[in-house]
């Protein structure tokens, strides 16, 4: 039997995925009672500028009061979708306070401080879900804090970013620049004026951060990420990935070590085989691929941004709560039993592409391949272009840790046949 009083939910933002949060559960709020067992209220939402008109909402439910919004006592559900640190966090540990649960997108913030706001719920018997965080619509937080809970997960690989994948793929499909491909992005609306937290790889890092954490039952940080944006990929990096059989792609790798002793989670440029599926990934979409011992190999994929999308996950997350909320239960909550440490990047082991400029003369080859050699570096492929004394050398590694390799370029450089270092990149995905 359905509950006739009704479930109250405050909105905290009505931006792009707000208003869309809005509309959807003005539209489907016969379908949502359903799902739940019970009607959701809007029953306020705080915002910046009040005066503003809100196409659906009525107007005596806006607010710019947002703390007493969410003081009010009787919310069951607070929805914030304002991002940035404060005053999100304020107010998500005030709603726990004042008897809500809460349902966030706030990647940053969850980063930062998911340790601190999930013991906040648990003090005060709420829920925290947060599945628009990563990935938009694409189901993710859920499938591997729930249906992957009683297996072993090894590895995340994922696209998370759905602005830089646009951006290399063009440069990939028509051989754009990377200001040529971004300037596209942007006339597009999928990149913002200011592009940096996208393509230096801040929103991908908090990304990783919170993929790490639920997959390995550990607290990772945004500052133990490491980062390394794309900027400074060019056509002749997607040139040289082509001659290989690959692309390149912007990935947060979040991975086990060998001995299952640690973790790393990093976010970087990669090369990747055209084989992989992640490979295949175009456009503006997002892609995780997850390995576990039992699962084997899962790729989630689908849109990674956008109000329409972004509020589907906001909204699946508020009818959980919501049912959570019916039965006097809460769902799952942090779970970081394992707390394994966070690995610097000078441990990663992978593949290296690295393009030379050298002199063209006898014996290059061989001080290069003596300088891999003693650093403990084994060279897979070996590709030397001449022309007018001047030359350009790629050279393909076997898997080697970020230490050795860096050890290796800073000894090459010193080599007085060695004119500069063209690019590095990481070659992952195999």
């Amino acid at each position: 039997m359905m509950r006739t009083r009704p479930l109250k939910v405050a909105l905290l933002g009505c931006g792009v995925v707000g208003s869309e949060v809005a509309r959807i559960m003005t539209t489907h709020a016969a379908d949502l009672a359903a799902r739940i067992g019970a009607p959701v209220e809007l029953a306020g939402v705080a915002v910046r500028r009040p005066s503003k008109v809100r196409e659906g909402i009525a107007p005596e439910l806006v607010t710019s009061d947002a703390t007493a919004l969410v003081k009010r006592g009787d919310i069951d559900v607070v929805v914030e979708v304002i991002g940035g640190i404060e005053p999100a966090r304020s107010l998500i540990t005030t709603a726990f306070e004042h008897g809500a649960s809460v349902v966030s997108a706030n990647k940053a913030l969850l980063a930062q401080d998911g340790a601190a706001l999930h013991a906040a719920a648990e003090e005060h018997g709420r829920d925290l879900y947060y599945e628009a965080a990563v990935a938009g619509a694409i189901p993710l937080i859920r499938p591997l804090r729930e249906s992957l809970a009683g297996d072993k997960v090894n590895r995340v690989l994922g696209i998370v970013n759905g602005t830089t994948n646009f951006i290399l793929d063009k440069m990939d499909s028509t051989g754009a620049g990377y200001q040529e491909a971004l300037d596209e992005a942007t006339a597009l609306g999928y990149a913002e004026a200011d592009p940096t937290a996208d393509v230096e790889g801040f929103d991908a890092a908090a990304k990783a951060a919170i993929l790490a954490g639920i997959a390995f039952h550990s607290r990772v940080r945004l500052d133990d990420v490491y980062r390394e944006g794309m900027t400074e990929v060019t056509a002749a990096d997607f040139a040289s990935a082509k001659n290989m059989g690959c692309t390149i792609k912007l990935l947060a790798i979040c991975e086990r070590a060998q001995d299952g002793g640690s973790v790393t989670a990093r976010v970087h440029p990669a090369m990747i085989p055209l084989s992989h599926p992640l490979a295949s990934v175009r456009g503006a979409y997002n892609a995780v691929f997850v390995e576990s011992d039992a699962s084997g190999q899962l790729m989630f994929y689908g849109p990674g941004a956008g109000g329409a999308p972004t509020a589907s996950a906001v909204l699946g997350d508020l009818v959980a709560v919501c049912r959570n909320r019916l039965g006097g239960a809460t769902g799952p909550g942090e779970s970081a039993y394992a707390a394994l440490p966070v690995s610097g990047m000078g441990e990663v082991v992978t593949r290296y592409h690295i393009s030379l400029d050298v002199a063209d003369k006898p014996g290059v080859l061989a001080q290069v391949a003596t300088v891999f050699a003693e650093h403990g570096v084994s060279i897979d492929t070996v590709r030397q272009q001449g022309n007018n004394g001047e030359a350009s050398l790629v050279v393909v590694t076997h898997r080697a840790s970020d230490a050795s390799l860096s050890g290796t370029v800073e000894a090459l450089r010193k080599l007085d046949t060695v004119r500069g270092v063209a690019s590095i990149m990481r070659v992952e995905g195999e």
